[in-house]
């Protein structure tokens, strides 16, 4: 991979690695970050990439990494190697540490595998050993204190110590009470860890011991008994021989720490890799930062692009930044971008750049989750003053030089990047050359975005197949740039109508149109137009877009409207039959009771009764009797669970009266005299006159009415 130091100091790479390095949480880690470039191997860049974008969805997510504050002991465990070296107390206690993240760690990408399988196959590879962790919570409590039972000689020091201490507590204490006439007020103080008798300055000679000092006054003298000296003695040799126990102790498990060298190495290297994830992802949620596609192919298609730099800073001063759009692939490998100056060509360029760095470096970038990359094997720039004081080359000569190694190393894998191409000599002569070196980038099927004002560069764009033109836009009306990227045509530099918003006098820019040639001014004129109008059709179109997207939409609820009518029609008239059915079924009982009722005969109204039902039945299928069966099966076996549970069912039924009751209750609460409100579904209200029990009357001023509570609404 061929990215050289400048093109990382010309995108401004180390601004971008400076916020990450902020959320680091080791000094190690802060310098790695500090280091970072392109990474070569591709599969350690997807890698890196991937683990970043898991970690950064568990931290938009719910489910988030169980990853905290850590030690670097990374020195301490390669000097495990040392022959009697013996880690401390502190070493040991941030391993238990580690010990446990990783543990949780583990447990957690177990469970979460489907979501984090990046972070959950690099995790099975780590050997964790268990012994260590058992060997250490051997030694060491909870609270991180050495246990009493380490060893059996620990026990016995730490036995005697408790009882030397009460010793010397109560000897203490008798001497304080015989010397009382001798103390000074405060009775006694501390000195060097050790309690001593504040003895009025006067009396010092009259209570025996070693005298340790005086107050600043001089008033006070600090005195240890004598009476515990022998025990102190005692004491502090018991203290002795617990360091050296200690020691001991210690230096054991670290023998037994030795043998996992390897392993607390690895425990320590993937806290490292965590951390400096994390902070990549944590910087990424600061920017909305995605990751986009990653193409085989040379495809770019940056869609809402930021420039990382621009968007923290635009963000912390609440200022609107605008995003660009644009693309190169195989057949638009170069992209010439025109447009006057300040108008954001160079940051529209150095925005390509940096994302393209950030990308090849492991981070993610500020694009639409749309968007798609490539990675490219060169990147070169040749952004700014250049002018090199030490090789004494002017700014020309330096970019000349920088062309001609762009010539001899550029090939279908390299990505040019260059400002103001063609500039820093004669403007017809450099623009010539400055053709020249384009046509030959052209030829190699290099991949490159250029900045210029040359308006030879611009024509010849025309002329190639895989090239486009495209220009930053400016309001002809405000004189101000838009600083947004219109792609497919060349843009003017519009020196004259900057002057003018410059405030530059009228006859001062008149004389300078006249010194140059008239076709130019006349091109240039022509630029501007196309460039306005091209800007005011692709307004009109955006509008006649929405309005096209308005009607569509409504197009579509007038048909859901539609579907739904037809819909109830439907019903409808399947309830009309239906009805209809009954209705004449209901005649012909009607006629027949007439008849009975002329004639008597019971057997006729049987017999005509019968041949009702019977017509009745005969339209009536096989399937629709063995659906009734099944009908009555299943309210059968209804009936039978409803009888088993019927005390549940009546608990829970009093549960549900309870419940209404209390909703009742509260909106009976709710509405006060005096309170606005509608009927649900009206846009009518009224006022609140009375409220009994249940029903409210409302007065709507000319009329009042009487309502459920439940079918209004408060506004």
């Amino acid at each position: 991979m061929n990215i050289p130091q400048k093109t990382l100091d010309d995108l401004e790479l180390q601004k971008v690695l400076l916020e990450i390095e902020k959320f680091a949480k080791t000094e190690r880690v802060k310098r790695v970050i500090q280091r970072t470039k392109p990474i070569e191997n591709y599969n350690q860049l997807m890698f890196r990439l991937k683990a970043t974008d898991e970690f950064l969805s568990a931290l938009q997510g719910a489910n988030r990494f169980p990853f905290g504050d850590y030690s670097d002991i990374r020195d301490e465990l390669e000097k495990l190697e040392i022959e009697n070296y013996r880690l401390s107390a502190s070493s040991f206690l941030s391993i238990r540490s580690q010990m446990l993240q990783i543990l949780e760690l583990i447990r957690f990408l177990n469970k979460f595998e489907s979501y984090y399988p990046v972070f959950h196959r690099y995790i099975q590879k780590i050997d964790y050993k268990p012994e260590i962790l058992s060997n250490i919570e051997r030694v060491f409590d909870k609270h991180g204190e050495i246990k009493d039972n380490a060893s059996p000689t620990l026990k016995n020091i730490r036995k005697n110590l408790k009882e030397k201490s009460q010793q010397l507590s109560e000897t203490f204490s008798n001497t304080m009470r015989a010397n009382r006439e001798y103390l000074d007020d405060i009775g006694e103080s501390v000195i060097d860890g050790k309690r001593v008798l504040a003895v009025a300055a006067m009396h010092r000679r009259k209570v025996a011991g070693r005298l340790l000092g005086n107050s600043k006054s001089g008033s006070i003298s600090y005195i240890e008994p004598e009476s515990v000296l022998r025990i102190q003695r005692e004491f502090d040799e018991l203290i002795e021989e617990e360091k050296r126990e200690i020691d001991k102790i210690l230096l054991e498990l670290t023998d037994l720490m030795r043998d996992f060298q390897f392993e607390l190495i690895s425990y320590q290297n993937f806290l490292f890799q965590l951390d400096l994830i994390s902070s990549q992802a944590q910087y990424a949620y600061e920017l909305n930062a995605i990751l986009p596609k990653i193409n085989e192919e040379k495809h770019i298609h940056l869609i809402d692009a930021y420039h990382p730099i621009l968007l923290l800073k635009h963000k912390k001063e609440q200022k609107k930044i605008i995003p660009q759009t644009l693309g190169l692939d195989s057949n638009n490998r170069i992209l010439v971008i025109s447009g006057p100056n300040a108008g954001g060509k160079s940051i529209t360029l150095k925005t390509i750049g940096l994302l393209q760095l950030m990308l090849q470096s492991g981070i993610l970038i500020p694009v639409h989750e749309n968007s798609e990359m490539s990675i490219f094997s060169s990147i070169f720039t040749d952004i700014g003053d250049n002018q090199s004081i030490e090789n004494q080359l002017s700014t020309y000569s330096y970019r000349l030089k920088q062309m001609q190694y762009f010539l001899k190393k550029s090939d279908e894998n390299t990505l040019l990047l260059i400002d103001e191409f063609g500039t820093g000599s004669d403007p017809e002569l450099g623009g010539a050359l400055a053709e020249v070196f384009l046509e030959e980038f052209y030829e190699m099927e290099a991949f490159g975005v250029f900045t210029t004002h040359y308006t030879n560069i611009k024509i010849l764009v025309e002329d190639l197949e895989s090239a486009q033109n495209a220009s930053m836009l400016f309001d002809e009306k405000t004189l101000e740039p838009m600083y947004l990227l219109e792609t497919g045509q060349a843009g003017s530099s519009f020196t004259f109508e900057v002057a003018q918003k410059n405030h530059i006098p009228f006859r001062l820019i008149n004389r300078a149109k006249k010194k140059i040639e008239r076709n130019k001014v006349r091109l240039d004129k022509t630029i501007l137009k196309l460039q306005q109008e091209k800007f005011d059709v692709q307004k009109t179109k955006n509008q006649l877009q929405e309005l096209k997207n308005k009607s569509e939409e409504k197009q579509d609820q007038l048909e859901q409207t539609q579907d739904k009518i037809q819909s109830k029609l439907v019903d409808f008239q399947r309830l009309y039959e239906s009805e209809q059915k009954y209705v004449q079924m209901g005649k012909k009982i009607d006629e027949m009771a007439d008849e009975y009722m002329r004639k008597k005969s019971r057997k006729k109204l049987i017999s005509d009764f019968l041949k009702m039902i019977e017509m009745q039945n005969a339209s009536k299928t096989k399937q629709h009797f063995t659906e009734k069966r099944k009908e009555r099966l299943v309210l059968k076996k209804l009936q039978v669970d409803l009888d088993k549970n019927a005390d549940k069912i009546e608990e829970a039924k009093e549960k549900l009266v309870e419940k209404e009751k209390e909703i009742t209750k509260n909106k009976i609460a709710s509405l006060k005299i005096g309170d606005r409100v509608r009927i649900k579904g009206s846009v009518s209200s009224g006022t609140v006159e009375k409220v009994e029990n249940q029903t409210i009357t409302i007065n709507y001023g000319k009329f009042r009415t009487k309502i459920s509570i439940f079918d209004v609404e408060k506004i």
